[in-house]
């Protein structure tokens, strides 16, 4: 593959990341603190949100894997005729309806309708490196481009809307020392701009939204002029394409993709609570309202650089030995929520950008040597590609709607006010928890299964010499 050709579909990935990197760190501080629903109705609109993706999943790897082959291809066809109602569903959802009473449904058909539409471009997006080429270390590198691109994507989604949209979330009567100032008037005070202002949180969020609508459009556009899909590299002339339900029943029995899946599910879900909660927690609990959006600027910075030693890293040491680095976020998060200081926040962002480098590149570079692993052994049977890629996308997103939706449930329970300054200390342990203890957990869950992932640096050399010769 040369560089432009790689290059072109890394670019071709980045808007997905651009919009859905600004609705993981802001969607839930807007739907409380600016669109005034209580934590639990925002919880269900992040649950149902995401759950309707995770469903639309299989749905899409169904109908993909029915395709005929176009001119253009069989997956880009669908990549294509997604993105303007993406980019349509995707504005309405940062959208302040005039009316109060239907906010809640508002919110919930628009991000169901941009999760589902965004599954049906990540699934042949995705699934489309396995027909860029057939050596290995070529989908390795492409993979590394997509990644870098996308931590890009996902820097870029959040900084545009972290620095238009940062106003709409302070005011000058929270910069008070909150020690300095404990009566009941602290706790009441609004945090929320006046209305009148003419760049009222509205106006802001809408401008944010139209501007990644136009990252959106560039990016597919880029794609589409740049990548050329090839006829499944794979295939025998022999060869039938496995039905849906059955290569979907022989993916759930095939040891390593369930072993990869289980892992990253629940590695993945820390991820998502990290950044669902983190806005949140800078602003309620850690005393850095100031300075939430450098501090995620400063994380996806970290994970945009990093990206291309963890893919020298792995082709080294090994795909599984580069996963400890997903660690590496564990202490420095718990020393954030037990030292709340300014500086120590920076070199935890820093830290933490590391790791979610890692955790971005690590599965989508192994999916491919899963799906080799899964040709090999059902040599006469095509078409499993979008398969493997739709039902790991499934399970990834419909355990971080769960995850994300016990969160804002949990901020509902413990007494969550959107709107006021200073939140309770039942609030506060809340978030502390969902930033340090839960995500470490869960991490140190998806590392220990990894260590029973079966394909080492060497069974892959060995599929590769034998899928040659099967060729």
């Amino acid at each position: 593959l040369s560089m432009c050709s790689k290059l072109c579909y890394a670019i071709g990935g980045a808007p997905n990341q651009v919009a859905g990197s600004a609705a993981s760190f802001f969607l839930q501080i807007y739907l409380l603190d600016i669109a005034h629903i209580t934590p639990f109705h925002a919880s269900l609109v992040l649950f149902i949100g995401k759950a309707s993706g995770a469903v639309t999943d299989p749905v899409a790897g169904f109908f993909i894997s029915k395709s005929r082959w176009t001119k253009i291809g069989r997956l880009m066809p669908w990549v294509l005729a997604c993105t303007p109602f993406t980019i349509v569903s995707y504005f309405f959802m940062w959208y302040l309806p005039p009316f109060a009473s239907g906010r809640v449904a508002w919110y919930l058909t628009f991000h169901c309708l941009f999760q589902a539409l965004t599954t049906l471009f990540q699934v042949p997006y995705s699934a489309l490196t396995m027909f860029l080429s057939t050596d290995q270390k070529d989908r390795d590198s492409a993979t590394a481009y997509r990644m870098t691109m996308e931590v890009l994507g996902t820097l870029i989604g959040a900084a545009l809307q972290g620095q238009i949209v940062a106003s709409a979330h302070v005011s000058p009567h929270c910069t008070v020392n909150p020690s300095a100032n404990t009566t009941d008037s602290w706790h009441d005070t609004s945090s929320i701009p006046d209305p009148a202002d003419p760049l009222s949180h509205q106006v802001i969020y809408m401008i944010a939204a139209g501007v990644i609508a136009g990252v959106y459009l560039l990016g597919i556009v880029v794609l589409f002029l740049g990548v050329k899909e090839r006829d499944d590299p794979y295939a025998l002339n022999s060869d039938r394409a496995i039905p849906f339900c059955k290569g979907l029943a022989l993916t759930m029995k095939h040891g390593p993709y369930v072993k990869l899946t289980a892992s990253f599910l629940l590695i993945s879900t820390a991820v998502q609570l990290e950044q669902g909660n983190f806005v949140l927690f800078c602003t309620h609990a850690a005393g850095l309202r100031n300075h939430f959006q450098y501090l995620v600027v400063t994380i996806l910075v970290s994970a945009a650089v990093s990206v291309p030693f963890w893919q020298k890293f792995l082709q080294r040491f090994g795909k599984k030995c580069a996963a400890c680095g997903i660690s590496w976020m564990i202490p420095f998060a718990v020393m954030l929520v037990t030292i709340p200081n300014l500086i120590l926040a920076y070199f935890v962002a820093f830290i933490s950008g590391l790791s979610i480098a890692a955790s971005l590149l690590l599965p989508w570079s192994m999916l491919p040597d899963v799906v080799d692993n899964f040709r090999l052994q059902n040599p006469h049977g095509k078409g499993q590609e979008t398969i493997f890629y739709s039902s790991y996308v499934f399970f990834t997103k419909m355990s971080a709607g769960i995850g994300l939706g016990i969160s804002a449930a949990g901020l509902e329970f413990t007494g969550y006010k959107p709107g006021i300054c200073r939140q309770s200390d039942d609030v506060i342990l809340t978030l502390k928890l969902l930033i340090g203890a839960v995500p470490s957990v869960l991490i140190l869950l998806g590392l220990f299964i990894l260590l029973f992932y079966p394909i080492t640096e060497e069974s892959r050399k060995e599929t590769k010499l034998a899928l040659e010769e099967l060729r």
